[in-house]
């Protein structure tokens, strides 16, 4: 996955970032340099409104960003980082989501250790002094704790003027965060409809509470969108979770893409334009049923 890297990989995402200050990036379309990653926001930003907001969980105190349309009521979404967290590339990506009408919740999965960003790029990863930050935070993100969090996250989206109580909310979450879009929709099954991993990791494992055996617990549809490199080193994940999805009566697309691990992500090494727009393009799909 990300150890494939090299440096100058991980520059040259690091520049494409640096390009897109917020007006640059506004005005791009779908099929534009970060295709999959972006929609028609107004260039002035008049056409969404964005806040950092703290969301009081079980366990604490989250940050988040909160985006959503300027003007009614949409369908809440709860988006999951990757392990390099709450950056400025999730908050590009939470923007694009908005415009296209829903409100965004973009959590800090770390805030038990802090407050985001915990790292300014996915390349601060990479480094021996960025992994070694990471571990003891990520170790503290077990089932449960994913599980109560996304509770207060549901919660936090119904109680905004932004969110349409009357439809369902969906989760999305990228890399580790993927697993965790499962979690949310067996988390509050009730309101959670629909979620969406994009090169999710740990999907399929042998734990009793392994996410693909939660499927039944759910009244959500999903997306699993697979990194090819993943799906060479575990090939018979897509096998399994169509079978779970199946077992379970969840409507689920489960695809194999063609591009690496971290391909949706703009500051990723691996990101890929054309297949994140495809991955895109499933996403608002699934999103439209909530």
């Amino acid at each position: 996955m990300c150890d494939d890297f090299t440096p100058e990989d991980f520059r040259n995402a690091e520049q494409r970032m640096a390009g897109l200050d917020r007006r640059g990036f506004a005005v791009l379309g779908v099929g534009a340099a970060l295709a999959g990653c972006t929609a028609s926001i107004a260039a002035d930003g008049g056409s969404v409104t964005e806040r950092m907001v703290s969301i009081t969980t079980a366990d604490g105190v989250c940050d988040a960003f909160f985006v959503h349309p300027g003007k009614g009521r949409h369908p809440g979404i709860v988006m999951w980082p990757d392990i390099a967290g709450l950056r400025e590339a999730k908050k590009v990506m939470a923007r694009s989501l908005a415009a296209q009408g829903y409100a965004v919740l973009v959590v800090n999965q770390y805030y038990r250790a802090g407050p985001a960003p915990v790292m300014k790029s996915f390349a601060e990863f990479r480094t021996p002094e960025g992994q070694a930050k990471i571990g003891p935070m990520r170790a503290q993100l077990t089932p449960e704790a994913i599980t109560r969090d996304a509770t207060a996250y549901v919660a936090f989206l119904d109680s905004q003027q932004a969110v349409d109580r009357k439809r369902r909310i969906g989760s999305n979450g990228y890399c580790m965060g993927g697993p965790f879009t499962v979690r949310t929709a067996a988390a509050v099954p009730a309101r959670v409809g629909a979620a969406a991993s994009l090169h999710g990791a740990g999907l399929v494992t042998d734990a009793p509470d392994s996410p693909h055996r939660l499927l039944p617990k759910t009244k959500a549809g999903y997306l699993f969108a697979i990194a090819r490199n993943d799906d060479a080193k575990q090939p018979d994940q897509k096998v399994e979770l169509r079978k779970a999805a199946d077992a379970a009566k969840r409507p689920a697309d489960v695809e194999v893409y063609a591009a690496d691990h971290g391909w949706c992500v703009p500051d990723s090494p691996a990101y890929d334009p054309g297949e994140a727009d495809r991955a895109w393009k499933a996403m608002l799909k699934l999103f439209a049923t909530l």
